[in-house]
């Protein structure tokens, strides 16, 4: 394998737009490492270390924003007390993510760019209304993460573009939840996922495992705007089956996914006693 071992951002930038150009970059490689022994062809890949990007590990407060860098971990969030008081969804999300080992390397832009349906991280970011900044060496851009992923393991990321910025905006919430069932309680991959939060932006609902990428529910947030009367789980199903669209795979069945998906919402969410009205 070859690793490219830029010095600082900029460098970095510069070896994915050049002579590193076609390099996968790699943070805490958590991923890849999973995948290793299995993946042959991936040994014989460039790989473009980011470690030493000191510049990107910060986590930042501002007086709107608490800003997450391409290196921050799961960790650094679990182990921050204001992110526990004003985020606390993505604390509970961080310590989802496989053992303590993981959440100490594992990043949550790594999170993002890997672009798992069943993502623990990701979930709670789009449900916080997270923005991307994405950088290469020609300048940023920005990206909502609710509209980054077009297809099952394809976002809106040019390769030689790097997210160095997580950012997302501080408001109060009225209410926040994030649920994920697994075949144990801890070290599994989310059989369904669901991040409910609701603030003066409005309600989001992101499902995670139950599409092809993480993703909103349209139909199920406009139920929540409207406060319709829900008397049984199956009175979901409908909304659901509109909003994801879950498959027969190793893990579970579409059909478990969907009722599991309506009865956490039911009993969770609309008959919690704790709706904003």
């Amino acid at each position: 394998m070859n690793v490219l071992l830029p010095g600082d951002l900029r460098q970095a930038l510069d070896m994915l737009s050049g002579d590193g150009s076609g390099a996968i970059p790699i943070a805490g490689g958590t991923d890849l490492l999973v995948h290793w022994p299995q993946h042959s062809e991936a040994h014989a890949r460039t790989y473009l270390d980011l470690s030493a990007l000191s510049e990107l590990r910060p986590v930042t407060w501002t007086d709107d924003e608490l800003i997450l860098g391409g290196l921050t971990t799961f960790w650094d969030i679990v182990q921050d007390p204001r992110a526990a008081v004003e985020f606390p969804l993505l604390r509970e999300a961080g310590r989802q993510v496989g053992a303590v080992q993981i959440q100490a390397r594992g990043t949550w832009a790594g999170n993002v760019v890997n672009a798992s349906p069943a993502a623990d991280g990701v979930p709670v970011l789009m449900a916080y209304d997270a923005t991307l900044v994405l950088e290469s060496s020609q300048g940023s851009e920005t990206a909502a993460l609710s509209d980054f992923y077009v297809g099952y393991k394809e976002m809106k990321r040019r390769p030689d573009q790097l997210i160095t910025q997580i950012r997302l905006p501080r408001r109060e919430h009225t209410f926040q939840r994030f649920f994920k069932v697994g075949s144990r309680r801890a070290q599994a991959i989310a059989k369904v996922g669901l991040a409910v939060v609701n603030s003066k932006a409005g309600w989001r609902v992101v499902a995670g495992s139950m599409a092809p990428t993480v993703c909103r529910c349209p139909s199920i947030e406009a139920l929540l705007e409207s406060g319709a009367l829900i008397e049984a789980p199956e009175d979901l199903l409908s909304a659901v089956r509109s909003d994801v669209s879950p498959i027969d795979d190793i893990r579970s069945s579409a059909h478990y996914r969907e009722h599991v998906m309506a009865r956490l919402l039911f009993s969770e969410v609309f008959k919690s006693g704790q709706l904003p009205r």
